[in-house]
């Protein structure tokens, strides 16, 4: 198997996705195709539907400190 450039096709949904020069290994006896681990992998996260759009983290907020009140203590006896 040698390292080639071929035409990857792909179908997402009802789309047919198509990528020229993908990095793949063909077989030079039966032609047999086996696309680059690492260049799917980056496909797929530039294919994912969240892909390019912010994460909608919720902050976690910490609560206020409360203001200490200093309450009049009853008078103590002398």
């Amino acid at each position: 198997m040698h390292r080639h450039s071929v035409a990857y096709y792909t179908w997402i949904g009802d789309d047919l996705i198509t990528v020229p020069d993908f990095p793949a290994w063909v077989c030079d006896f039966c032609g047999r195709r086996e696309y680059d681990m690492s260049a799917l992998n980056q496909l797929s996260l530039i294919l994912s539907p969240n892909a390019g759009s912010a994460t909608n983290r919720q902050r976690r907020l910490h609560p206020r400190p409360r203001p200490k009140v200093k309450t009049p203590r009853a008078s103590q006896p002398e």
